[in-house]
């Protein structure tokens, strides 16, 4: 096991681009991880993506935002195995089921951490398509710091918050703290 890694995928198109809303079309520009046991971060390009893969496998858990709903399902298209296997804290999952909505990484870390994105997704694809790699890669590791904070912040003072659209600001109950350690598998590993 090596801790917890936090992550966040661009990609090089979107679902308004393929017509539909279907992830298997989505292909990746750019990752960006920070690992807890190291305190790095670490960028990976599409081509590179089988670097990435035992890192995952070693994980204790997988922490982003939006994970189950976008990062993983896109990752999957590339993973010889099936990601959701590994133990994951969606944060965006967690404050969906105590408010009944979902509510935007830039709301949550503005509110809470007074801090929030640096841009839109929609800015990362034209920094992909531009070539400027330097500036998606910032962009990224700005998102990924922004989602470490803001479970640092929630690991600590067991909540977070937004300001909803009638501009009262809702704290939501958080516990990130709980999840148990399974054995590390080597998925990618042939038997």
């Amino acid at each position: 096991m090596s801790g917890e890694i936090i992550l966040d995928i661009e990609t090089q198109n979107t679902f308004q681009e393929i017509g539909k809303h279907d992830h298997t079309q989505l292909k990746v520009s750019l990752l960006v991880i920070y690992d807890t046991s190291s305190g790095e971060f670490s960028t990976y390009l599409e081509s590179e993506l089988g670097k990435l893969w035992p890192v995952l496998e070693r994980a204790d858990r997988l922490i982003g935002y939006n994970l189950k709903g976008f990062d993983i399902p896109v990752l999957n298209n590339y993973y010889p195995g099936d990601l959701r296997r590994i133990q994951t804290l969606d944060i965006m999952e967690e404050i969906e089921k105590k408010v009944g909505f979902r509510v935007k990484l830039d709301d949550v870390a503005q509110t809470t951490l007074g801090v929030g994105k640096s841009g839109t997704g929609l800015m990362a694809i034209e920094y992909w398509r531009k070539g400027e790699i330097e500036k998606l890669k910032a962009y990224c590791e700005h998102d990924v710091r922004v989602t470490r904070d803001l479970y640092n912040y929630g690991l600590e003072k067991k909540e977070v918050a937004f300001v909803d659209r009638l501009g009262r600001k809702i704290s939501v109950p958080v516990d990130f703290g709980q999840f148990q350690v399974k054995q590390a598998l080597n998925y990618t590993m042939p038997f």
